[in-house]
């Protein structure tokens, strides 16, 4: 049971686990083979004993179809069970019941549904389609082309016979009407097709959540126009009604009240209860930002959560970091195009300023970073390691550790999340501009008095002209110049001979200054940086630092960053879920709520 906040809803959250339908094989076992008397029960019950399994391999990828098949295929039979306690006509099916596709993984609902619907029902090809259509919604979730799921034909073969069949038929049916649409169009149909050709064919599971359902959107309003313009811009060209935008929120409950609550209590006290369902209210606070009161209160509520978080820090890490530092914080999955190694590459220049003119540096800080690397992500993981070497280095040099620290923190949860996000001052949202689809971190952050250092991308945009443009701190290229600057050809070692700092930072790696007993540990740092470098992390690294300092300089007036951390709070209603959730139940669902 999921209960609501005093609204006297309860929904349910169907948690699926499999069981074996035979739990042990006597024949084998009197036969002496113990092992294979239960290998049937093991087997089956793999399936939902851990989300998302390494799909490196082949037997990982198989795997993973497996689970996403059977968390689909109990949902749907679900929802179908639920729908025939009180309707039996399943052509009203879309009447009752929207279905919203969160990305790809569940894409399988849809060709499961036709499954059900013609071979269970004995329904009408044309018109299972047509009701299958109007159940589904596809909200999409990424601009990484590499991260849009596909299925070798091979491997559906094996698993899911009838429904690679009948995604044939799909795929039939799809492009007898993009042919008479774009006619003679060869390459737009190769592209647009569920089956993309090569040495292994393979089930492209975006086109199948696009074409089976009546609505695609994006998550920020950059996110949904970069969908249309670029990765799915054929399918714009076909059916422009459907594309819309969602941008992400957050809910004020979880991420304010509860996770904050000395910061929710005074608010509160200040504007009364009602933002905590109608987040807008914070507008409100603005005014009090001139109250010199009001401030004194703010600034005593983030030194007492920066305190609690500098004693978990202490007790889980045995670090001790200075209360009194600005928190500078990165929290979100450890992926190279959200760009913690150019985080990383900033914690070694202040490093290097320190070691070179320790009077020169001002303005001490903590830097954190917590998310977790997908199993089979090996750069993901040695990024992880080359933070934790420069934090091993900078937190054991009695001449830097008493002006910075570097704390990795382990195991990001939202437990976690709850204690970070309150004690944050300054927010990093710093992935390559056309790369991020919105993140709801930046809104956390936002919500908790953080200010925020980003590029344009995502819903920072949005975020920008919710709090302005002077609130938030901005640095980079934006998506058109990065699309220039590849077109162009793109060289990183042009910028690392414009920058000292950088050429310092492509020295010490190259020479193994982070890791001197594992000799060419970050070479593929190296090479991906200064030789590739597909996120521009060199393009951006000066701009980056610039903005960094204006940061420095500016924390240390603390009446303004306290005034501009009470215009981020006062301007966060947009980003409430209350809000996103209305606008999916309105355009998408043909819902009303209050």
């Amino acid at each position: 049971p999921i209960v609501g906040y005093k609204n006297d809803v309860v929904n349910t959250l169907r948690l699926w686990s499999a069981r074996s339908s035979e739990d042990f094989d006597f024949d084998y076992f009197n036969s002496g083979d113990y092992e294979q008397a239960v290998y049937q029960k093991i087997f089956s019950e793999n399936i939902s004993k851990v989300l998302y399994p390494n799909d490196s391999e082949s037997c990982g990828r198989e795997l993973r179809l497996k689970q996403e098949y059977f968390f689909t295929a109990a949902s749907m039979a679900d929802i179908i069970r639920r729908y025939k306690v009180e309707n039996n006509d399943l052509t009203s099916l879309f009447e009752k019941m929207s279905i919203q596709l969160n990305d790809t993984h569940p894409a399988l609902a849809v060709v499961e549904l036709m499954r059900i619907l013609i071979d269970e029902y004995f329904m009408d090809w044309n018109k299972a389609w047509s009701v299958t259509q109007r159940c589904f919604a596809y909200t999409n979730h990424t601009l990484m082309p590499e991260a849009l799921e596909c299925w070798s034909v091979e491997l559906f073969e094996k698993v899911l016979p009838r429904h690679l069949q009948l995604i044939y038929e799909i795929n039939a049916y799809f492009l007898k009407e993009i042919k008479a649409h774009f006619l003679g169009d060869d390459e737009r149909i190769a592209r647009m097709s569920l089956v993309q050709e090569g040495e292994q064919k393979r089930i492209r599971m975006a086109h199948l959540s696009i074409i089976g359902s009546h609505s695609v959107n994006g998550v920020s309003r950059l996110h949904s126009e970069l969908l249309k313009q670029t990765l799915f811009k054929d399918f714009y060209d076909l059916y422009p009604e459907r594309f819309n935008n969602k941008t992400n929120g957050i809910t004020p409950r979880r991420w304010l009240l509860k996770a904050n609550p000395r910061l929710a209590g005074l608010i509160t006290k200040s504007i009364g209860n009602n933002w905590i369902t109608h987040l807008e209210d914070l507008k409100k606070l603005e005014e009090l930002q001139e109250k010199k009161a009001f401030r004194q209160n703010w600034q005593k509520i983030k030194e007492a959560n920066k305190q609690d978080l500098a004693e978990y820090i202490l007790k889980t890490t045995n670090i001790k970091v200075d209360p009194q530092s600005m928190f500078n914080v990165q929290i979100k999955r450890i992926h190279e195009y959200k760009r913690q190694l150019l985080f990383a590459f900033y914690m070694i220049a202040q490093y290097l300023k320190i070691k070179n003119d320790p009077n020169s540096f001002k303005q001490p800080r903590t830097f954190m970073m917590a998310g977790k690397a997908a199993p089979g992500y090996a750069m993901a993981k040695l990024i992880i390691k080359f933070v934790n070497s420069i934090g091993d280095l900078i937190n054991n040099d009695p001449d830097v550790s008493s002006k910075i620290k570097v704390i990795f923190l382990e195991n990001y949860r939202v437990s976690l999340a709850e204690k970070i996000f309150p004690a944050s001052e300054l927010s990093e949202q710093i992935s390559t501009a056309g790369t991020e689809a919105s993140g709801t971190g930046n809104m956390k952050f936002m919500l908790n008095g953080a200010l925020t250092i980003g590029t344009l991308d995502g819903a920072n945009v949005e975020m920008a002209e919710q709090v302005g443009e002077d609130d938030i701190f901005i640095f980079g290229l934006k998506t058109h110049e990065v699309e220039q600057l590849k077109i162009g050809g793109y060289n990183p070692m042009q910028y690392v001979g414009q920058s000292p700092v950088l050429k310092e930072i492509h020295k010490l790696i190259k020479n193994n200054f982070f890791a001197p007993d594992q000799q060419g540990l970050f070479d593929p740092i190296l090479h991906s940086i200064f030789q590739i470098d597909p996120y521009l992390v060199c393009a951006d690294f000066d701009s980056y630092c610039r903005m960094q300092d204006v940061v420095s300089e500016k924390y240390q007036d603390r009446e303004w960053w306290t005034k501009k951390s009470i215009i981020n709070v006062a301007n966060a209603g947009y980003f409430s879920s209350d809000r996103t959730i209305r606008e999916y139940a309105h355009d998408i669902w043909g819902v009303e709520c209050d």
